[in-house]
This record gives structure tokens, sequence and C-alpha cells, in this order.
């Protein structure tokens, strides 16, 4: 099951799985920031289904460069389109799959978060908040479910070759949104939280040692970032 604003995109999306794997798969068109009133849809054409894995994806940015919170085009719109789409499709997608695993004893749950929700970052302050919601929110999960059979797992990647990141060329530090899913995969199972690959983890563990929070969150640090090129992106979601 695909759920997406873009009718044409999950119909293309939906086609290629049928060809490639044979599969049925069905389509559920809303946007994710029109706020509660789509979940009443999506549980409708969810009644009935067995639902075994949840993959909570939907995600977007603020702006596509640092910047200060104000200066985020149409502020007062964008802080509740992030929250409803980064935020709230989260907790309310749960609700709506999570009754039916526990019943089975079996499922998984993967939120996609951030290496920005993993410590709080300047100038992405708002996407940043909202990813380490989904951190959270996904370890407290698992620490509830996973003695009834469920697994919720919360993989925090950095960059990753997608039209959010304006799709940059792939390298040793940016994966392809297929190299990368297939690593992440693989660590279903056996890590609660992950970076989702290999060269994401350590490149993780050389930011915690190379850019410590007092530097993160220093002046000095702040007006670095705010004089990169527009074009630049410290993170990305899958």
């Amino acid at each position: 099951i695909l759920i997406g604003r873009s009718d044409d995109k999950l119909q293309m999306v939906a086609k290629e799985i049928e060809k490639e794997f044979g599969q049925k798969t069905r389509t559920i068109r809303v946007d994710f920031t029109d706020g509660c009133s789509i979940y009443s849809t999506i549980a409708k054409e969810l009644q009935d289904l067995e639902i075994g894995i949840l993959v909570n994806n939907v995600g977007m940015t603020c702006t596509d460069h640092f910047a200060y919170f104000l200066e985020i085009p149409d502020t007062e719109q964008k802080i509740t389109q992030i929250i409803e789409c980064n935020i709230l499709s989260v907790p309310q997608m749960t609700r709506l799959v999570l009754p039916g695993m526990v019943e089975r004893g079996t499922g998984l749950i993967i939120n996609i978060s951030s290496e920005i929700g993993a410590r709080p970052q300047p100038l992405l302050a708002l996407y940043s908040a909202t990813k380490v919601f989904v951190t959270y929110f996904s370890q407290c999960l698992h620490a509830e479910y996973k003695s009834k059979g469920i697994t919720v797992q919360c993989v925090a990647p950095l960059m990753v070759s997608t039209n959010m990141t304006h799709n940059m060329k792939v390298n040793s530090l940016v994966k392809s949104a297929s190299g990368f899913v297939r690593e992440a995969l693989n660590t279903v199972g056996f890590s609660s939280y992950t970076s989702g690959c290999l060269s994401h983890a350590l490149q993780s563990a050389a930011l915690s040692l190379l850019l410590p929070d007092w530097l993160r969150m220093s002046t000095f640090f702040i007006r670095k970032l705010r004089n990169l090129p527009r074009t630049e992106k410290f993170d990305s979601n899958v």
C-alpha cells in the first residue's frame, strides 16, 4: 500500500512494483499536511487488511538552505505543515496499524528520522526538532511493545540522493536511495536504532568527535553555516 499526495507518482510506483515483483499494490492519495482529517480516509482503506510492516517515511524540510527560524518562507503555514507531516503522521499511522499487530503477536514498524534528530542543529531548528520526536517516539514504542512481538526501528540517515536533496551526486558519503534501503533493511531485527548503513554510521561517529555540541551551538559555527552556498545540505531524508 502506497500513501502520498501525488496520484501520478503513486500510480507510477505501483506499476513498477507490480511489474517487477508481481504484487498487487493499492494506492491511497492524501496530503499529510492536511492534518487529522486524512486519517479517517486512510483507516477506511486499510479496513480488513492485515498490515505486517509499516514504514513511516513521509517528510519535508522547511527551506533548501541553512536559515534562521524567522527566515523560513511563509513561516506560519510552514510550521503547521512540517509538524503535521513530520510529526503527526508517525503516531497517527502507528495508531491505525499497531492494534492488529499486537493481536497477531508480530509486526514491524520502521520510522525514518535523521542524524539531525540526534543532536540540536541551529539553522535547521524546526526540522531538527521534528526529527528528534520521531527518534524518541520510536525508541519508547519499541520498549513498550517488543515483549508483544513488535519491532519498532528508528533509521537516522545522513545524506541520501533524493528529490529532497536535489538528487545529489552519489559518492562515499552520499548514498543512493536504493543502495541505502538495501543496507538499512539488513539491520532489521539487529538494531532498534541505526544510521542505516556503514558509511552513515562512520560519519555519525566522526561528527560526534569532531563537532561537539558546544561547537555546534556556537555563534562562530552558526556564522560559518550561514555563509555556505544555498545548495549545500547538511542532512536529508530518504
